[in-house]
C-alpha cells in the first residue's frame, strides 16, 4: 500500500488539498494521452470520516476558487428513480422481489450508458466546474459498478479531472493490470486508465 494512504485521515486531507489545488493537476499534466481519472481508495472504516473530509476538501478548495462539481451515485440514482415515476413502484415490490430480481430491475432503470451518464453529462452542462467528485459508491453497489461508471463517463469528461471516492483497494500487479476491489473484498473490475491520487506529484 502507498506509504501516503498509510498516514493519519488529517495527513491524507492535506496531501489531498495540496494536490487538488496545483496548477499541475487542475491543468491535467503530466498524464500523457490517458483520461485525466483518479481514485481516492480508503478503508470502509472510515465511510464516515471520509465523507466528512470530502465535504471540507469541497470548502477549502472552493476558499481557493476552485470550483467542484460533487455527484453522489446514491442521491443521483434516487432523482432518477422519482424522475421517472419508478421509485415508489420499486419501494412497494421490494419485499416481493428476490435479491437478484431487484438488482436486475434496478440495473435496467439505472442503466449507465443509457440513463445514469446523461444524467451525470446534463449535470456537467448545467454547472461551471474546475473538478468533479463522484461519491457514494459503496451505496450503489452492486447495481451500479464504478468500473462501468468509469468507462461509459471516458468519450464525456476529457477536460476536467475527475476524483472518484473508492471504499476499497485500487492495485496495480503486473499479472492482473489494475484492480478495482470494493470493500477490499469484492473484485469489481480491471479498470486501468485511472490514477491512484496518492501517487500524483505536486
Amino acid at each position: 500500500m502507498n506509504e501516503i494512504m498509510d498516514r493519519p485521515i488529517s495527513e491524507r486531507y492535506n496531501f489531498l488539498l495540496a494536490v487538488l489545488s496545483s496548477e499541475r493537476f487542475l491543468k491535467m499534466q503530466g498524464l500523457g494521452k490517458e483520461v485525466p481519472f483518479f481514485i481516492c481508495p480508503f478503508d470502509t472504516k472510515e465511510t464516515n470520516e471520509m465523507g466528512m473530509l470530502g465535504n471540507q476538501l469541497v470548502k477549502q478548495l472552493e476558499n481557493k476558487g476552485i470550483r467542484i462539481l460533487k455527484i453522489n451515485l446514491y442521491d443521483l440514482a434516487i432523482e432518477l428513480l422519482k424522475k421517472r415515476g419508478n421509485f415508489q413502484r420499486i419501494l412497494d415490490a421490494e419485499t416481493s422481489l428476490t435479491k437478484s430480481e431487484l438488482k436486475e430491475l434496478l440495473q435496467g432503470v439505472l442503466d449507465p450508458e443509457n440513463h445514469l451518464i446523461p444524467a451525470i453529462t446534463e449535470k456537467m452542462d448545467a454547472e461551471e466546474f474546475d473538478i468533479m467528485f463522484i461519491t457514494g459508491v459503496g451505496e450503489v453497489f452492486p447495481y451500479i459498478r464504478s468500473h462501468t461508471v468509469l468507462n461509459n463517463l471516458q468519450s464525456k469528461v476529457k477536460h476536467k479531472p475527475v476524483m472518484l471516492f473508492f471504499p476499497g483497494l485500487y492495485t496495480h500487479t503486473l499479472e492482473d493490470g489494475a484492480s478495482l476491489d470494493l470493500f477490499a473484498r469484492f473484485h469489481d473490475d480491471k479498470y486501468y486508465r485511472a490514477f491512484n491520487i496518492y501517487h500524483a506529484q505536486i
